[in-house]
């Protein structure tokens, strides 16, 4: 399957679901997903609680994209406009050099428990029943050992606070393809009554944490030769270094990307995005996640970021969702899903850098936005177009206010 789809966006929507059928091994009930959002009102009541409707988000495909010498074609779901574009000029970029070198370590996650008042000592008596302990999990979860997962490890670290000592015991557990937090919450629940017998104490909580130290993955690629656009991308990446606010919404970029692949592929977008910031901050000052240098007179981007994303269960049993992993992405595994995302994220933000530091964000972002604007303001979806395409060739300002204007102006004259 080749992800290189010239002129992908200039198609009519009816032509590039025919171009992705085609490409993609779509068959009609993948497409009648596509067009439907894929979930009943019936299903969606039993997904959430106090259900009273639907809400839909726009499906788009992200093109070009090389990874590791296997072209992939990138679904993502969100409301924001550019971010699809934006990743597949980027990725467009990239290819000319090979595309994107990725990886990820093993899907492991990690659980904690909060003992409350433990014996003396509490982190040498775990050290000493480790093995034990890693038994115990195992036994909790006999299928992911069978599948080649299981736990991994066991550690603990005592603190005091105001209401008394606390003794915190993690463990870490391969979780195979899942997302993994209703793995590491089971096994939580069921090892803390274990661990309060070695140290006494009581559990005050047992749960997961987003922090996924251990299941970080990794991209990079070269993306141009243009001094200009090094420059730019040099001196925005350093600001991000020195600057706390610039380095947030240098971050917010990156998860534009991932956070829409994984929405689009059913995962739980706060947790991806709650790890990556706390990764951020983890070396005790907030910092960005990508970094950008010159390697033979070309712009060398790379990227490191935990990511949780899953193949099985919860929302990736929605029916596009599987459509998005099976047969558009096509991962065999969930490491491989993790460094597909590591590479959108990275080919957002170097399109994000670039655009700040040349053209500006704006008139790119607020020229997708006009047809937005134009829906919100009652406009066709023809007349959206036309409003489009008045605002490709001009400088004038975008607004809501001046499209409304357009808008009437158009239909005086009845088009």
């Amino acid at each position: 399957m080749r992800s290189d789809l010239s002129g992908f966006y200039k198609k009519r929507i009816d032509e590039r679901i025919d171009i992705l059928r085609d490409v993609a091994g779509l068959d009609d009930d993948d497409i009648l997903h596509f067009k439907t959002g894929g979930v009943t009102l019936d299903a969606a009541d039993a997904m959430r609680e106090n259900v009273v409707g639907l809400y839909s988000l726009p499906f788009s495909i992200a093109t070009n994209f090389r990874i590791n010498g296997k072209d992939y074609l990138v679904p993502m779901a969100g409301e924001e406009p550019s971010v699809v574009a934006a990743a597949s000029k980027a990725a467009k970029m990239a290819r000319e050099y090979g595309g994107f070198a990725a990886s990820s370590t093993q899907p492991i996650m990690i659980g904690e428990i909060n003992i409350a008042d433990p014996d003396p000592e509490s982190t040498t008596v775990i050290e000493a029943h480790k093995d034990d302990l890693l038994k115990f999990i195992d036994e909790c979860i006999p299928s992911m050992k069978n599948r080649g997962g299981g736990a991994r490890d066991v550690w603990a670290r005592e603190y005091a606070c105001g209401m008394g000592n606390r003794l915190i015991v993690y463990f870490s557990v391969d979780v195979r393809d899942a997302m993994g937090a209703n793995v590491i919450n089971k096994v939580a629940e069921s090892l803390s009554a274990l661990v309060c017998s070695l140290v006494g104490g009581r559990a005050n909580a047992n749960i997961l944490t987003n922090l996924c130290l251990k299941r970080i993955s990794k991209a990079k690629a070269y993306f141009t030769e243009d001094e200009s656009i090094i420059e730019g991308v040099l001196n925005a990446q350093l600001f991000a270094e020195n600057d706390i606010f610039r380095a947030v919404t240098h971050n917010k970029g990156i998860m534009n990307g991932i956070s829409s692949l994984a929405l689009a592929t059913g995962n739980d977008t706060r947790a991806v995005e709650a790890s990556a910031h706390g990764y951020a901050a983890y070396s005790s000052f907030y910092r960005p996640l990508t970094k950008y240098s010159m390697e033979d007179g070309k712009l060398l981007g790379e990227i490191e970021v935990p990511l949780s994303l899953g193949m099985i269960g919860g929302g990736t049993n929605h029916p596009v969702a599987r459509i998005a992993i099976e047969k558009i992405l096509r991962v065999e595994n969930s490491q491989e899903l993790c460094s597909v995302a590591a590479s959108v994220g990275l080919a957002q933000n170097f399109s994000a850098l670039r655009a700040i530091t040349q053209e500006g964000i704006s008139k790119g972002h607020m020229r997708l936005h006009s047809k937005t604007l134009a829906l919100m303001a009652g406009a066709t979806p023809e007349q959206a177009a036309k409003i489009y395409d008045y605002y490709k060739d001009r400088e004038s300002e975008i607004s809501f206010s001046n499209i409304k204007e357009l808008l009437k102006h158009m239909r005086d004259e009845g088009r």
